[in-house]
């Protein structure tokens, strides 16, 4: 990345015409947002699911990155183009990621939990470690460009990062077993902050001051940052719970300060993380499944809908915005293409260290489960194949350029950057193909997920035979971690809901909601 173009006017021009070049940067911006989203809007009218919203919103992006790099555009124009990863990190990316916790109903996902933390957290590792072991050992013999051990870490760590929006979106569309889905957005919202965390501790075990560190050390400082900043952004959410429940803001001259607070609290969340050097990203997360699930219900029925609807529009915005941005970037940027082979393999490398983590954890997780909650084959390949990467796993890169000497960080931009391409382009506009030839379209469109499990491929809330004795220490250590879940939900009806909330823990279940953002309910009823 080219340090002249880090700000986002020309040092010699006249003010004048700065304000002139940022006001046509801003405009051009605006227009491909408002084509992506009337494109994005057309598609989905005619079911073309060949090209998603997110697939489109990126193609505009290098289509005009394409023309203004060869084009005779002025710098100080083509500068408010450049992809800056402080401001995707800043300001894009936190809405993005507190809308997807703010959106995650309780009942799928905490009836999957035990499975969604398998996949998001162990399933990541594996996928991280064994592609940096596949890359180092593809350097080692000649295959690709040699990368040190620790950087092919570093790389396994950020292209683990997946961003299925484009999957997700299509999810919704066709309408797949909500168990389905619940597993691939409950492992993407848990995926990226474990892959940024992966990849902080790997930089700072490469750090030279670092390098006296042994092995339980590196694992003890990312526990710490994990599990720092999911602390700090529970506690958030439990402030923010408080405050609302106690404030007396629901009344008419205040609803709009209350809408304020509510607005500002993610990003004090994310804020605070990233000020005491933790995770803003696991900060805000937390903090999103906390305040819907206890901040949410202390508000008005008015100001309850105005910030559903606001984070609705910001995450949306953010989101298109952030794919037309990276497409521009992709396009304008000075790539190094000469290590072909470092790309090509390392997409091989991927696909396997994906197929690694989905079938060992499913494996894991079926194997506690009894045969009429097990997740089945076809799930598993579906959410093989949704691993896309996206955004977070450019950003990452993207700082990896700045973070890694003698070009390395330039090598793994430029792999990331031809995955992220095509997996979004041709893997999420084959999505639709993928999900009726594993026949999941339509298993749970129109019926509710049940507590029962007579449902077609239901998978909720597995339960642990007590009268089955298998003999295997490691499989009931899995089976007490299932029950955690139950034991969650206990707490959760009998002393945080009466605490956090004016509910009484009886009328409003954690599992209470379906888990489509597209049919998210409020207490008050539809929106």
């Amino acid at each position: 990345m080219e340090e002249e173009v880090i700000s986002p006017v020309s040092q010699g021009a006249s003010p004048a015409k700065e304000q002139q070049a940022a006001g046509l940067g801003i405009l051009l911006q605006i227009m491909m947002l408002v084509l992506s989203f009337v494109l994005g809007r057309v598609l989905r009218r005619h079911k073309f699911y060949y090209l998603p919203e997110a697939s489109a919103s990126l193609l505009i992006g290098l289509i005009v990155g394409g023309l203004a790099n060869i084009s005779d555009t002025e710098t100080s124009i083509r500068a408010w183009f450049n992809f800056h990863e402080e401001f995707f990190l800043l300001f894009l990316l936190p809405p993005i990621i507190f809308q997807s916790g703010f959106s995650l109903s309780p009942k799928p996902f905490f009836s999957n939990f035990g499975a969604i933390v398998t996949f998001a957290i162990f399933g990541t590792f594996v996928a991280s470690i064994a592609t940096g072991v596949l890359v180092y050992l593809g350097g080692a013999i000649f295959l690709m460009y040699k990368l040190p051990f620790v950087e092919c870490l570093m790389f396994g760590a950020l292209i683990s990062a997946t961003d299925p929006v484009t999957v997700l979106s299509i999810f919704q569309e066709l309408g797949t077993d909500m168990n389905l889905y619940a597993l691939v957005f409950g492992e993407s919202v848990l995926n990226d902050a474990m892959a940024i965390s992966l990849y902080r501790t790997m930089l700072l075990v490469r750090d030279p001051s670092s390098s006296n560190q042994n092995f339980f050390m590196v694992i003890f400082r990312f526990l710490e940052t994990f599990i720092g900043s999911m602390t700090t952004g529970v506690g958030v959410g439990f402030t923010s719970a408080l405050l609302f429940k106690y404030a007396g803001l629901d009344i008419d001259n205040l609803q709009n300060l209350e809408c304020c607070l509510f607005v500002l609290f993610p990003y004090f969340s994310y804020m605070l993380g990233e000020g005491l050097g933790l995770s803003g990203i696991v900060s805000i997360l937390f903090t999103g499944i906390v305040m819907k699930r206890y901040s949410y219900s202390n508000l008005s029925e008015s100001s309850q809908r105005f910030v559903s609807a606001f984070y609705h529009l910001i995450s949306s915005l953010a989101e298109t915005f952030t794919f037309i941005y990276m497409g521009i970037d992709i396009a304008m940027e000075n790539h190094s293409w000469s290590h072909a082979g470092f790309i090509f393999f390392s997409i091989i490398f991927i696909v396997v260290a994906r197929a690694a983590n989905v079938f060992s954890c499913g494996y894991l997780v079926n194997m506690v489960r009894p045969p009429h909650t097990q997740i089945p084959p076809k799930h598993l390949k579906a959410l093989w194949y949704s691993g896309l990467r996206g955004a977070m796993a450019f950003a990452l890169a993207l700082q990896s350029v700045h973070d890694l000497p003698d070009g390395h960080g330039k090598i793994i931009f430029s792999a990331t950057t031809a995955i992220v391409v095509l997996n979004v382009l041709l893997i999420g506009g084959s999505t639709g193909t993928m999900l009726e030839a594993l026949k999941v379209v339509g298993d749970g469109r129109e019926s509710p997920v049940s507590e029962n499990h007579d449902g077609h491929n239901g998978y909720l809330a597995p339960y642990t035979d007590e009268n089955t004795s298998t003999g295997n220490r490691f499989k009931m250590k899995l089976k007490e971690f299932q029950k955690s879940t139950t034991s969650f939900s206990a707490l959760d009806r009998n002393y945080l809901t009466p605490f956090f909330t004016s509910q009484n823990g009886d009328d409003d279940s954690p599992f209470a909601d379906n888990l489509m953002p597209s049919s998210r309910r409020g207490p008050h009823g539809s929106r």
